[in-house]
């Protein structure tokens, strides 16, 4: 079993501080003095949680990475705790800037322009909760997710994630996926009212359509538009827009 360097080795300067909210702060000189900032009691040199000024924002998430000196964040958003952002970084003083743009409500891209190592998953703040918008933005994140994948399916699973999206009848229902294969609900996270088959991209470059994934399946598909016609078959008559599923 890997045994990882301890904390103070990898961050002598958190350790130092003491926390790493408290080496946040001061590498933010004096920028986050105002904004609320805390580590965990079990491991301060390793969390760090930045409060919003944005109801519809969760707490921004610093995690230290335990085999190098690096750190990751995670800002999600407050109705189904997805993450609007992400990124990993060496760069401390970065941290607290991308900390600083995210407590102050900061719309996304300029959090990214304050601290260019964000990155953004796609999706878009909703803060009045419309499911219509909420399905755009799942939407997005699915798409520009299937863009920047760097698996050899790459091209497979992004050309069913396109298909789907250019078919009305799929692209009016919320999407997700569950172990890469695709999904389509009638209500949004946090409790999604499933319907019709999914949809999976195959290793060989066929597709797949099946109930779930301990069923057998309808295909294999040669292409992702038969995939995603066959899905379309097999959705219910009726349905109605989308709602929010919480």
């Amino acid at each position: 079993m890997p045994t990882h360097p301890a904390p103070a080795l990898l961050y002598p300067d958190v350790a130092d501080r003491g926390s790493l909210a408290a080496a946040l702060r001061a590498a933010a000189d004096g920028r986050l003095d105002a904004v609320p900032v805390s580590s965990s009691d079990t491991a301060p040199l390793m969390h760090a949680v930045v409060g919003t000024s944005l109801p519809h924002r969760e707490s921004l998430r610093v995690n230290a990475w335990v085999h190098k000196r690096r750190w990751s964040i995670r800002g999600t958003e407050s109705f189904q705790s997805l993450a609007l952002v992400d990124g990993e970084t060496d760069d401390l003083a970065e941290l607290a800037e991308a900390a600083r743009a995210w407590h102050d409500g900061l719309p996304l891209e300029e959090i990214r322009r304050a601290a260019p190592f964000v990155h953004l998953t796609g999706r878009f703040e909703v803060p009045d909760r419309d499911p219509v918008r909420v399905t755009q933005s799942e939407w997005q994140h699915l798409r520009r997710e299937a863009d920047e994948l760097e698996y050899p399916w790459r091209e497979t699973h992004q050309a069913l994630i396109e298909t789907a999206y250019a078919e009305p009848a799929l692209r009016a229902l919320y999407p997700f996926t569950s172990h890469w294969a695709l999904r389509f609900a009638t209500a949004t996270r946090p409790r999604p009212t499933v319907v019709g088959p999914m949809l999976s991209a195959r290793d060989d470059g066929t597709y797949g359509v099946r109930w779930s994934l301990l069923d057998n399946d309808l295909g294999p598909f040669a292409t992702a538009r038969e995939a995603v016609a066959e899905a379309v078959r097999h959705l219910p008559p009726g349905l109605g827009p989308v709602t929010l599923g919480g």
